[in-house]
């Protein structure tokens, strides 16, 4: 599957301008939501109008986590595949900004109720080579600047209260909802072409392991059509809010699962097999 990045493009270009005009919501209002979220509470939406809005509420949230987040360790991209485009009610992805005390290691054990609306899902790191990777403007391009892939399960807040109005306007503003993650070991990625291809062809599989069972599967290919797409619209909407990848980032692909419950005593894992070696991540929900 091949993306148009001409139209992802130049709907980005329309919203990054539309938001030089655009009211950024008032800092009481982010302060409130904030100590919401550091009190794991469910909490009101952000006062944003519109898409022209979000760059300003994130900018703010994003502000506030970085004084007690450590440092700034990479990228979420959100709402790349079609199902979670269709729950929020959006037509183009998001992204948000990853902090180094949100990543976990594999195996990890953390409470059931880590945050105010807490959910998991089967997800996917890439792990950024060199600087290079901010000239790419194609898949083909990009996946050479790509020294690795790490097995993710990412443990997002929704944070609102179900009374609240969810959708891909406030997500943003959230900073895509970004809470926790656990990350398995990085497995190396060659950046040829048979390495893109397999990123799309890798199968996913989610399991509940206190179940015995398998709650979802799927291929690379539902983000986007492949991981590197994903990546490819990244570069470009990143570098039109001034952000740039380093050596080293993380690139949080996005959702390969519907998004979970999380129940305590639970452990749950997610498998990938295709690329150049199996590799698998894992939680337990205390």
């Amino acid at each position: 599957m091949r993306i148009d990045f001409a139209v992802l493009t130049a709907a980005a270009t329309f919203m990054s301008v539309v938001s030089a005009l655009a009211a950024c919501p008032d800092d009481a209002s982010v302060d409130r939501y904030m100590a919401d979220w550091t009190a794991k509470k469910q909490t009101q939406a952000l006062p944003v109008a519109g898409w022209e809005d979000v760059n300003c509420a994130r900018g703010k949230v994003v502000d506030r986590f970085a004084k007690t987040h450590g440092k700034v360790v990479g990228y979420k991209a959100g709402l790349t595949a079609k199902p979670t485009q269709e729950r929020f009610g959006a037509n183009a992805p998001i992204w948000g900004v990853l902090f180094e005390k949100m990543i976990l290691d594999d195996g990890a054990t953390v409470p059931a109720a880590f945050g105010g609306r807490v959910v998991w899902e089967a997800d996917l790191l890439l792990v950024v080579k060199d600087e290079g990777i901010n000239d790419a403007t194609t898949p083909e391009q990009a996946v050479k600047h790509i020294r690795g892939m790490r097995p993710f399960i990412e443990l997002p807040d929704l944070a609102l209260a179900p009374t609240e109005k969810l959708d891909g306007i406030q997500l943003a503003a959230i900073n895509v909802a970004t809470r926790l993650g656990v990350a398995g070991p990085e497995v190396p990625i060659d950046g040829s072409p048979e390495a893109l291809a397999n990123l799309g062809t890798m199968k996913i599989v989610a399991r509940d392991n206190t179940a015995g069972t398998t709650v979802a599967e799927n291929t690379g290919a539902a983000t986007l059509g492949n991981p590197m797409n994903v990546v490819a619209w990244l570069i470009g909407d990143l570098k039109k809010a001034g952000h740039r990848l380093k050596t080293g980032d993380l690139i949080s692909i996005g959702s390969f699962s519907p998004l979970f419950p999380v129940k305590a005593g639970q452990t749950v894992s997610v498998t990938y097999e295709g690329m150049a070696q199996p590799a698998t991540v894992k939680v337990t929900f205390q």
